[in-house]
């Protein structure tokens, strides 16, 4: 069994010379396996999978690939002839958390439309009446909830993805936004569980990215519905608040059927009681595995192999080191800077002196609106500290919190104006093809998705010739293998290069996969912040979480680190010895 995808954006028949007509060997025997109409179209049935229209077209839109016999008439939903084909859907179930774990552009965002009713599946053909989608789940679990989509028995209530869209569609006070969608009339709890009480007198268009965020799932929150599905909770927020959205949610399960999409593995841990794994080719297919406990799901993920389908997904698995955390880092000094502050619109920030070493990845960590971003933007030189003592004599390359994706013009060219050589064996190693850049090259910027523009942003900031590399928030929209692939992509260029690089983030397992030493950040937010000294990697974060109260251990099978329960006997053992993350 074999599907053909055709990317109708890519495919120009016009512009390409139309060379899968020309070279496939089908054709040229008299069978009508391609057609050139708009686009091209490739016959499914006639196609034997040579694989040559793939190689010569030059607008790589052709995508064929070879599915498991099982899966053949298990079509959920397909985009049109030669469009995405989606396989299964996740199953809603009242009273726990539904997790969601996969690669971007895998079909998740393909069942929620589903499953929200905002999109009828048509199980592979050009229709299909109601009837038909619920013959085909008979006996299953979701079957009594699809006849109820069907019936318009079901309110959904979605949290997007992407959060940067909502100041385009509401222009007012986040009061007025939070009051409009208050259905349950638990608008004073929500405010002082989410804590937004400062941010409800301003205008939505100027909350930061992590009040944004927590508006958006207080609005979600507040709904009554029968389904409530969360499109990733964690961009923008601290661990703090992330643990409180979790709490939020959790409670909110209790009642109700939950759903979520998240790439945080231990927000997921803590969240969710059953996961569904999606996999396939991003843009091509997506398959949603049944549902599996959440450890179980999650550890297979990382496997990269799945017991019950006894299916490869990945050719590596995702692995977390069981050594002890790095402690030895290079004695070569790139910087020596003095303590310094940096007073702006109200609030201030106190650093205390420190170094940043030649080849080492050095981790900041801290809450939001703790001043992180603002020493980031005094080393990076757009902003300058008070009394003018930080004169840095260095290039420095920067890659702001908020990406922007306003530019109007192509990968290629705007990575080759950065940097000439990006062709460069060394480059596409390295960098573009980790950071799976090769296929987005004559995409235009502003056409990008978020996961998408993040990895050009992180690609552009290193490419840049400099000798400190500044990236504030990276992982943000990207699924849990580009963040595994970011933090080897990161820590590899700063070792082979000799260049020093410092990573804001909230992922406490990607801080510590890609860190050497740690900066805390500490003090009260929005009003004043404290840095101190970068720390080993043991003492700093046996620092910070002590100061969040949680503590972590490893997972028998993955090694990865899990959130320990509050008050279990892991946890209060670990506590009394001091060692909340790196316990064996």
């Amino acid at each position: 069994m074999r599907i053909a995808v055709i990317d109708k954006e890519r495919c120009q028949p016009k512009k390409c010379g139309q060379e899968c007509l020309k070279y496939c060997p089908k054709v040229r025997t008299g069978d009508e396996t391609v057609v050139i109409a708009e686009k091209a179209i490739i016959s499914e049935k006639l196609c034997v999978g040579c694989g040559i229209c793939i190689k010569k077209c030059p607008m790589k839109a052709i995508h064929i690939v070879g599915l498991p016999e099982r899966l053949e008439g298990k079509e959920i939903h397909r985009y049109g002839e030669n469009g995405f084909v989606l396989y299964n859907l996740p199953v809603p179930r009242i009273g726990a958390v539904v997790g969601i774990i996969g690669a971007n552009g895998t079909g998740k965002s393909t069942a929620v439309k589903i499953l929200s009713g905002q999109l009828k599946p048509n199980l592979g053909k050009s229709s299909a009446d109601w009837d038909e989608v619920i013959d085909r789940f008979s006996g299953t679990e979701i079957m009594d909830y699809l006849q109820k989509l069907r019936d318009g028995k079901i309110k959904v209530s979605i949290k997007p993805q992407y959060i940067e869209t909502i100041p385009k569609v509401f222009k007012g006070k986040t009061k007025d936004l939070l009051e409009k969608f208050d259905e349950r009339d638990i608008f004073d709890i929500t405010i002082e569980r989410l804590n937004l009480k400062s941010a409800l007198n301003r205008n939505i268009s100027d909350l930061s990215g992590g009040e944004l965020q927590r508006v958006a799932i207080a609005v979600c929150y507040m709904k009554n519905a029968e389904l409530y599905f969360f499109d990733e909770i964690t961009p923008y927020l601290d661990i703090y608040q992330r643990t409180a959205v979790t709490k939020v949610i959790k409670e909110l399960a209790k009642q109700k059927t939950v759903m979520i999409v998240e790439h945080d593995l231990a927000i997921l841990d803590m969240l969710a009681d059953y996961v569904h794994i999606t996999y396939g080719v991003p843009g091509v297919y997506g398959v949603f595995t049944n549902p599996k406990s959440a450890r179980v799901g999650i550890n297979q993920y990382l496997s990269g192999y799945l017991t019950d389908e006894n299916i490869r997904i990945r050719e590596r698995s995702i692995e977390f080191e069981v050594l002890q955390p790095r402690e030895g880092v290079s004695d070569k000094i790139l910087l020596q800077y003095p303590a310094f502050k940096k007073s702006l619109n109200g609030f201030r920030i106190i650093v205390e002196g420190g170094d940043i070493r030649v080849g080492e990845v050095l981790g900041i960590v801290g809450a939001n609106a703790i001043g992180k971003s603002t020493f980031v933007k005094v080393l990076a030189g757009v902003l300058q500290d008070d009394e003018n003592k930080l004169k840095l004599d260095l290039k420095v390359s920067y890659k702001p919190q908020y990406v922007k994706g306003d530019i109007e013009e192509k990968v290629e060219v705007f990575l080759r104006k950065i940097n000439p050589m990006i062709h460069s064996s060394y480059i596409k190693t390295e960098i573009l093809k980790p950071l799976s850049l090769e296929d987005l090259m004559d995409h235009k910027i502003s056409e990008l998705s978020g996961g998408e523009l993040q990895r050009v942003a992180i690609s552009a900031c290193l490419l840049r010739e400099a000798d400190l590399y500044l990236l504030d928030e990276p992982t943000a929209h990207l699924d849990v293998e580009q963040r595994s692939e970011a933090a080897r992509v990161i820590r590899r260029f700063a070792l082979n290069n000799s260049k020093s690089v410092l990573v804001v983030d909230h992922d406490i397992y990607f801080i510590d996969m890609v860190s050497d030493r740690l900066i805390l950040f500490e003090g009260e937010p929005g009003k004043e912040g404290f840095a101190k000294r970068a720390k080993g990697m043991r003492e700093g974060m046996n620092t910070f979480l002590s100061k969040l109260g949680i503590t972590f251990r490893r997972d028998e099978e993955t090694k990865r680190p899990r959130v320990n329960k509050l008050d279990s006997r892991l946890d209060r053992e670990q506590k009394a010895v001091g060692e909340y993350y790196y316990y064996l």
